[in-house]
């Protein structure tokens, strides 16, 4: 059954949501998108990609700084249901209350677990074992509406912030629009979430990628992958900032202090850390590209001895 929808989103994760939408036949009235950002080196304005393919589609586009101007607009759009996936912005109470259906949110995480900015790479950096996305009712708390579906994928060892947030992203526009096709016909009622085992995602900081070599080896493993693709882990080698884009723990009696070189070699370079070793795998040196281990070990000498920066 078709659906008359207002779409409110701004980052990739966004994108499948929308284009879902319109793939399965429904009527999207309008797309609200935050407004353009500067950025790159030339501090230009950058569009959203949701603001790019609601261009590409034709459709409708708002960019307000705020959406409590925004009450008759809405009203005169008269959507069945809004869809927020990532928008960037709370809902003030007036808008939860004009679509018919309400408002759905598409939230990286399975909630209770991971509300907030930044479910992904904390459910990453915590070592969950696994996450998904849910289809919840938005109320006026954040991430705290009742919930219509859920799904869950497992975090792989080797998976990032980035190859997490493609699939959660593909996975969470699916399970949309079988929510909708659910809502719309009575086949499913919202269920409140659990009152047990509520986090709160904070929003990522650059600075928490500085790499602290006092910690273990796995916390900061995780932590090179919870990072990537942005802000990515780094160090301080020589006076200069060395990005690490890949890293696995090794085991280690070494007494030497943390951030030690232990060996060096092809395979990667093995660092002691507050817990066992890390052998970085994939590193970057200022102004330089990403290389691994053995190719940038070519062209630079890391002594085993020679400490790393810490905090």
């Amino acid at each position: 059954m078709t659906l008359r929808v207002v779409f409110a989103g701004t980052p990739e994760f966004a994108v499948p949501s929308l284009r879902a939408l319109l793939e399965a036949g429904h009527d999207v009235a309008g797309v609200y998108t935050q407004p353009d950002r500067p950025a790159g080196r030339g501090r230009r304005l950058l569009a959203s990609p949701v603001k790019r393919l609601a261009l590409d589609r034709g459709i409708a586009l708002r960019q307000p700084h705020t959406l409590r101007g925004e009450i008759d607009t809405l009203r005169a759009l008269a959507p069945d249901v809004m869809i927020v996936v990532a928008y960037g912005r709370l809902l003030p109470a007036p808008v939860l209350a004009v679509p018919r259906l309400g408002c759905v949110n598409v939230h990286a995480s399975l909630l209770p677990r991971w509300r907030g900015a930044a479910p992904i790479q904390r459910a990453i950096e915590a070592g969950d074992p696994q996450t998904g996305v849910t289809i919840m009712m938005m109320d006026a708390g954040l991430d705290t509406g009742p919930m219509l579906r859920q799904a869950r994928v497992p975090i792989g060892h080797g998976d990032t912030a980035g190859t997490l947030h493609d699939r959660l992203a593909s996975l969470g526009a699916a399970e949309l629009v079988t929510a909708l096709a659910a809502l719309e016909t009575g086949r499913v009622r919202p269920r409140p979430q659990p009152a047990e085992g509520a986090t709160y995602a904070r929003k990522v900081e650059a600075a928490e990628a500085r790499i602290d070599w006092e910690a273990p080896a796995a916390e900061i493993e995780r932590r090179v992958r919870a990072f990537d693709p942005w802000p990515v882990c780094f160090t301080e080698w020589r006076g200069a900032r060395l990005r690490v884009w890949g890293a696995e723990v090794v085991r280690s009696d070494a007494e030497e202090a943390p951030g030690t070189v232990l060996r060096a070699g092809a395979d990667g370079i093995d660092i002691r850390c507050g817990r066992g070793a890390l052998r970085l795998l994939e590193l970057q040196g200022q102004g330089g590209r990403r290389l691994a281990a053995g190719d940038f070990l070519n062209g630079h000498d890391v002594a085993v001895g020679e400490r790393l920066a810490g905090r």
